[in-house]
């Protein structure tokens, strides 16, 4: 028998003064034990979508099931089972990290030790600092450290790594990495691709309020852009006649775009694909400023589907 997902969420509406529509009739289903990412660009909707989540906002519409429970009716049981991080968490500056841990921790009737979630998240040299001489990754560290205090079954992680060093991202991700272990669910935001790529099994891009594509990462790369991505500037008399449309038919291509970097046709065979388009720019009498290729990957199926990159 297959178990009830973590997260149901039908046909969500939010809807917020001066008829702004934030979310527009959402679809979403999240596995227990998954990590499970929301991407878009900021005001696509999906902060709005994980507030909903975590019952810091009410819908205006839609039906929204959280680990079979609903925020109406089951408040209380909903918050000792799951755990929050916001994308900003601001904590008492002359507390330390054990402190601010312990406190946390009696909140909960039962949950982890607050030492194992010091621990969980490589704090133990800072446990009697206090929170204002942590550094920004040691911050959100501690934050997530208090999130799982009360052993959630389902995190919410609302653009966590936003802002840190690499060091410090890389280290987030060993700790979403151990939840996973543990077969927790992880319900991720994040404005980095290859985070996501990284830790989700599973994303939802969302734009105007919608999911417009799901899959996991390779599926989505796979299926919307395809293997490789060629970028490339030309220059010539004759620039103006070069069109999405021409490219998108050479050999070995799916489909082409301009911007006001150049242009960039995403591609199946490479090897296919580069003599055609170099014969092609000949035959139109222009000449080849620069050319780069990369394998394909989810800022590209953003890309591709929105026309736009995730950060605009």
């Amino acid at each position: 028998m297959t178990s009830s997902p973590a997260i149901d969420v039908r046909g969500l509406v939010k809807r917020y003064e001066g008829d702004v529509l934030a979310v527009n009739g959402l679809d979403l289903q999240v596995n227990r034990g998954e990590c499970f990412g929301l991407l878009g660009p900021n005001g696509a909707g999906k902060t709005t979508t994980l507030e909903i989540l975590e019952g810091l906002r009410e819908p205006t519409a839609g039906d929204v099931s959280v680990l079979g429970l609903r925020w109406s009716s089951d408040a209380r049981s909903l918050r000792e089972r799951i755990g929050i991080t916001l994308q900003e968490t601001r904590l008492p500056d002359r507390l330390t990290v054990g402190e601010t841990v312990g406190l946390f921790r009696s909140f909960y009737p039962r949950g982890r030790d607050a030492e194992e979630a010091i621990a969980l998240v490589s704090l133990e040299e800072k446990r009697d600092a206090w929170y204002d001489k942590l550094s920004g990754g040691q911050k959100q560290r501690l934050a997530v450290a208090c999130a799982l205090v009360g052993d959630p079954e389902l995190l919410f992680l609302d653009e966590p790594t936003t802002g840190l060093d690499p060091q410090s991202r890389r280290q987030l991700w060993d700790v979403v990495s151990r939840l996973k272990g543990e077969g927790r669910t992880v319900v991720l935001t994040t404005h980095y691709m290859d985070e996501a790529e990284q830790l989700c099994d599973r994303v939802a891009i969302i734009d105007h309020g919608k999911v417009i594509t799901l899959g996991t990462p390779k599926e989505l790369v796979r299926e919307v852009v395809g293997q490789e991505v060629i970028a490339f500037t030309a220059s010539g008399e004759h620039l103006g006649g070069l069109t999405e449309s021409d490219l998108a038919q050479l050999p070995g291509a799916r489909a082409a775009r301009r911007s006001q970097e150049g242009w960039s046709i995403t591609a199946e065979r490479l090897h296919v694909t580069v003599p055609a388009l170099l014969a092609h720019l000949d035959q139109a009498g222009l000449s080849l400023i620069q050319l780069s290729t990369h394998a394909a990957t989810l800022d590209d199926v953003f890309l591709t589907l929105t026309g736009r990159t995730l950060r605009d």
